[in-house]
């Protein structure tokens, strides 16, 4: 296999077989492959694409690179979910604990920001002594005692994926449909998975901005993972605004904490978790149906169930044993925090979710660079929903910054990227669709 030849055929439109895309990935994995091979390689993918024989062979290639878990002792459904990254979209952090304390077991292997989308595991680091990288020992022993564990990408699994994931983030080669389902799929196999939902995002906010580039996502998504044996389904849902009422590291933790206690009532950001909840009940087996499903997630919520496994899976990775009573007490805060105010009455009716992302990034809350470290502090809180009426200087936002200077500008644009209008809105479902193997 030599990689200038594979590179070029891709760039040239042609098939590649498994044996080349086997052997491409293997000197990625073993850093024979440079980073410029690597990043030419994915600029060739989003311009030319790849057949399901294609992607399913780089899936499994990718997946192959590393170890693949067995969980036959733990006694329970394996099962996950995973979306394709939104703003304010902390969803995995309060449905992990929700189902585990359903019956399900969920070893969730998450990733870092990618692009305006936060990630999963830059807001765990927020909090205190949280190991993203446990050993396998700590990883099985919390998947078996809490019911579930959200961890990152450890050097034995799917570490071709690790590698490209971090050169996708910074070439422009994020939105293409065969890389997005071989990094999130590779992950999800070598976790050892029976069951898997999937979020597919649509919106201003999403990779997939129009209806049906999402679902030809959520087909390769649910195709290929079907193909490899686990039962596999997608929901499509609406990423036109920020998800959660925070948008950031630190603020997304504190708002996950609140919602596991019960405030987030009746918010999108509910919607969608119970309905993912539902789902995965089913797809596991559970659940025989949609209202059993959601039934037994609103107990797991209701009861305190589900906020107990959350504060049991961050105690045995290392946070605070008191973390989840005093969040505020360890999450860290932000020097400066503005509220942004409407300039003028009316009702809040659109916004760029993805603005809302790259202003997070400008701030600090992203990266630019691979390499690059975050602070957990910045973001923003308190952001109201599309549809809401606001009065002239009322906060329909809190900016929280390192500098005075930053917040400043970070308000002045937050304000610009909501627009207010005279007309209440339509109301929008959250859940638009879903795509069944």
């Amino acid at each position: 296999m030599i990689p200038q030849e594979v590179i070029r055929r891709k760039r040239n439109g042609e098939a590649l077989d498994t044996l080349d895309i086997a052997g491409f990935i293997r000197g990625l994995t073993e850093g024979s492959i440079s980073e410029g091979q690597v990043a030419a390689f994915a600029m060739a993918v989003w311009f030319s694409g790849m057949s399901l024989e294609e992607t399913v062979a780089l899936t499994l290639a990718m997946r192959d690179s590393g170890d693949v878990l067995s969980w036959a002792d733990i006694g329970r459904p394996i099962a996950d979910k995973h979306s394709t990254g939104g703003v304010g979209d902390n969803v995995s952090l309060m449905l992990a604990p929700i189902v585990a304390a359903c019956g399900l077991a969920v070893p969730m292997i998450s990733g870092r920001g990618l692009g305006h989308t936060g990630g999963t595991l830059d807001k765990l680091e927020s909090i205190p002594g949280y190991d993203i990288k446990p050993s396998e020992a700590l990883f099985r022993r919390t998947v078996q005692e809490a019911g579930c564990a959200i961890i990152g990408q450890t050097a034995d699994l799917a570490p071709a994926d690790r590698r490209l994931y971090a050169i996708r983030d910074v070439t422009a080669t994020v939105d293409s449909v065969p890389l997005i389902t071989a990094s999130i799929l590779s992950k999800k196999l070598a976790a050892g998975l029976q069951s898997l939902v999937l979020d597919v995002k649509i919106g201003n906010g999403a990779f997939m901005i129009g209806l049906e580039e999402a679902e030809t996502l959520a087909r390769s998504l649910v195709g290929v993972a079907n193909g490899a044996g686990v039962k596999t389904t997608a929901l499509i849902t609406d990423m036109n605004e920020p998800l959660a009422d925070a948008a950031g590291n630190a603020v997304e933790i504190e708002n996950c904490v609140a919602f596991l206690r019960g405030e987030k009532a009746g918010s999108r950001l509910e919607a969608v978790v119970m309905t993912f909840a539902a789902e995965m009940l089913m797809t596991s087996g559970v659940a025989s149906s949609p209202t059993e499903g959601a039934d037994l997630a609103r107990r797991a919520l209701s009861t305190g169930a589900a906020l107990e496994r959350f504060g049991r899976m961050v105690h045995m990775l290392g946070a605070p044993a008191d973390f989840i009573e005093h969040p505020q007490t360890y999450l860290v805060k932000a020097p400066v925090i503005l509220p942004v105010e409407a300039p003028r009455d009316g009702y809040l009716q659109s916004c760029n979710a993805r603005d809302v992302g790259m202003e997070v990034i400008a701030l600090g809350g992203g990266r630019t660079r691979p390499d690059e470290a975050i602070d957990h502090r910045v973001g923003f809180s308190g952001l109201k929903p599309l549809g809401t009426k606001v009065e002239k200087g009322e906060p329909f936002a809190f900016v929280h910054a390192s500098s005075e200077d930053q917040a400043l500008k970070a308000r002045a644009r937050l304000q610009d990227i909501y627009a207010i209008g005279d007309g209440a809105l339509p109301e929008r479902p959250v859940i638009v669709s879903k795509i069944s193997g």
